[in-house]
């Protein structure tokens, strides 16, 4: 069972939803924390709201891409010096990636798999020899439903993300094996209510992109009507399967339901699915003639 009094835990993308969420509840239990994110901004709201409500909280914060091997590297040997250990990993930083395979530029495929996975992997090397060192430690990679059942015109998040659930089961695989002193667990959140869809049209505006007036429409509808469940409860449930040493977190009923349909139907789930696309896509389009 991990526990959270006292112990170091690394929180990336921590600027916002579910990573802000989960260092601001882990400082509540006791935790000590060493927090980054790409947006230094939001990332420094993060600490000011945790020492706002944990005065005694000990926060290290710091702009951080995950996609950048060297600077994960050296950012592990940091915390590592601050704190003189690390036992808990939440590899969460992440970005989305629509539009279908055939049509989607290449730097959207490069930018989401550098950070998605890559930089799942990137801190998962960077820190484990740190978390072998603890005696108990713990890597908690997300992932999301989109790691369990493909999705059309999610061509690179799909990749990246199951991705990181076949390395996560490797991972566990092989340390399960060697008997260490590291537990492994993978996260799939469903429609939690983050900004990872309102980014992904500012990915595509750095990338020359620039969003049409029906893909601002249905972005909002997007996030009214299917990001429902707050990151604050999310992050309570990713640390409740953490404490009890689940290998395996669902996060709401829309990634059980959805776990349950790949299960139910191992090949033919993608006839199903595009039916529920549709049935969906109906009620988006009525909901939005109201």
């Amino acid at each position: 069972m991990s526990e959270f009094k006292g112990k170091v835990a690394v929180v990336t993308g921590a600027a916002s939803g579910i990573g802000r969420a989960l260092a601001r509840e882990l400082a509540r239990r006791g935790a000590r924390l060493a927090l980054s994110d790409v947006n230094a901004p939001g990332l420094a709201e993060t600490a000011l709201l945790i020492t706002g409500e944990v005065p005694s909280a000990q926060v290290q914060s710091s702009r951080l891409d995950v996609s950048d091997r060297a600077a994960v590297a050296a950012y592990a040997d940091t915390v590592a010096a601050r704190y003189g250990v690390v036992h808990q990993l939440y590899n969460n930083a992440g970005i989305a990636g629509f539009g279908k395979i055939g049509e989607t530029p290449w730097e959207v495929f490069d930018r989401v798999i550098a950070v998605d996975l890559w930089g799942v992997i990137h801190g998962t090397r960077a820190f484990l020899p740190h978390l072998l060192a603890s005696g108990d430690g713990h890597v908690v990679n997300v992932s999301s439903v989109y790691g369990i059942m493909g999705a059309p015109d999610n061509g690179p998040y799909c990749a990246a993300k199951f991705g990181v659930r076949g390395f996560t089961e490797v991972l566990r695989a092989e340390l399960e094996r060697e008997r260490a002193p590291v537990k492994v667990t993978v996260v799939h959140p469903g429609g939690v209510r983050t900004n990872v869809a309102t980014a992904t049209l500012e990915l595509g505006r750095e990338l020359g992109h620039e969003p049409t007036e029906e893909d601002l429409r249905l972005l909002r509808i997007y996030n009214e009507r299917f990001l429902r469940m707050p990151p604050e409860r999310a992050a309570q449930i990713i640390l409740a399967g953490v404490q009890a040493g689940k290998p395996r977190v669902l996060v709401g009923n829309d990634a059980k339901l959805i776990d349950l349909l790949v299960r139910a139907f191992p090949g033919s789930h993608a006839r199903v699915q595009l039916a529920i696309e549709r049935l969906v896509a109906r009620i988006t389009q009525l909901s939005a003639a109201r």
